[in-house]
């Protein structure tokens, strides 16, 4: 009941446009905002399920919802998220108490740390999956980051064609320079570099075993030397590269490991190379990733800010010459993939699909938010 009551305060205070309509594991109802869209009800099974969203809801909400404990009874998940996101306050708004959010800030930035040690632990919690999982919402070259929508109404394959060229365009590449993809993925981004721009020695590190595999057998078919993809943290390769691409990966090293990823570049970049970086942005001033995201989508990752890369390049010694935000790009590639594997009229269980609702929805436009970024860094030595 003392927690009923205090949802409702906090409810009732934060929620002042759409509709939320709340039903306790009694069948009370409240209802919260002005009445117009979007329209949201939600059901708790059980007492405890409130209690536990008030204590964590950053991470609660989308666990309740995940176990069948939260049910949505009107709207959609997408709905629901674009609520909860518009709130005064966003997404901390149901936070208890000061102290509380202090030592959970706290706990979070010693979690957050991604030294080699942890490395490969973390992102095989992420990629070392099924690989039917991905070709639910992937395209067939499995580019798992922010595509690049030329026109509105291009297909996620196109707009994810159209990113390929656009990184093989930043990176004027010339016939039979070395490239380096750190972070390479299923191998898709350097095998289009060697084919499609006459890319010459070229190596691609990932930390996923499944990944890799994956990767040497699309090499092999290709009649590229398989041995090109390598099991490798990037603190650990060796040479000198004419180009360095990195898309998607810079949102697993987290903050504390940003020196040691530039200086790492730095010293595998040639002297008059060209390096091409590609991350999730973040909007405002530096923060936590949401612990639902941590946990489940990115553990030991960060979203950065502007102001926490640029001094870390350049402590390096690198050189931004270029800066391109995306911005809603990201927003379309997510709806892309969300409708590909959650059809209209079905229920999304699966935690990877939760995500990209919660991250579409915080890459949409709002009258009281900036939009979330997709930004393109291209560094040259000094």
């Amino acid at each position: 009941m003392i927690a009923d009551h205090l949802l409702g305060r906090v409810l009732r205070a934060v929620i002042r446009t759409g509709t939320l309509e709340v039903i306790d594991a009694v069948g009370r109802r409240q209802t919260f905002g002005d009445g117009g869209s979007p329209r949201v009800a939600v059901r708790f099974a059980d007492a405890g399920a409130v209690r536990e969203l008030i204590r964590d809801p950053e991470l609660k909400l989308g666990e309740l919802y995940m176990d069948g404990r939260l049910l949505i009874e009107a709207g959609s998940l997408d709905d629901l998220l674009r609520l909860c996101l518009e709130t005064t306050g966003g997404d901390r708004a149901l936070m208890p108490g000061r102290a509380l959010a202090v030592l959970r800030r706290a706990f979070r930035r010693l979690a957050a740390s991604n030294p080699v040690s942890k490395a490969r632990r973390n992102v095989a919690h992420h990629y070392d999956l099924d690989g039917r999982l991905y070709d639910l919402f992937l395209d067939a070259d499995h580019q798992y980051s922010c595509a690049y929508f030329e026109t509105p109404d291009a297909s996620l394959e196109e707009a994810q064609l159209a990113k390929k060229r656009h990184v093989a365009a930043k990176l004027m590449i010339e016939p039979g320079m070395s490239v380096l993809d750190i972070g390479c993925g299923w191998g898709g981004m350097l095998l289009y570099l060697a084919t499609f721009a006459g890319a010459g020695p070229m190596r691609g590190i990932t930390l996923s075993e499944e990944q890799l595999a994956t990767a040497r057998r699309r090499a092999t078919a290709r009649g590229v030397d398989p041995d090109t993809f390598a099991l490798e943290d990037f603190r650990q390769t060796t040479g000198r590269f004419d180009r360095i691409v990195s898309v998607g990966m810079f949102e697993h090293v987290g903050a504390s490991s940003y020196d040691a990823y530039f200086e790492a570049c730095a010293r595998l970049l040639a002297e008059d190379g060209v390096m091409l970086l590609h991350t999730i942005g973040r909007t405002g001033v530096p923060d936590f990733t949401n612990p639902w995201i941590t946990k489940y989508i990115f553990p030991g990752g960060h979203l950065p800010t502007l102001s926490e890369i640029l001094p870390a390049i350049e402590r390096s010694g690198l050189a931004v010459a270029d800066i391109e935000i995306l911005r809603l790009h990201y927003a379309e590639t997510l709806k892309a993939g969300a409708r590909a594997s959650w059809p209209p009229g079905t229920r999304p269980r699966r935690s990877t699909t939760n995500a990209s609702a919660g991250c579409g929805n915080s890459t949409s436009p709002s009258p009281r938010r900036p939009s979330a970024t997709r930004t393109w860094w291209c560094s040259r030595s000094s």
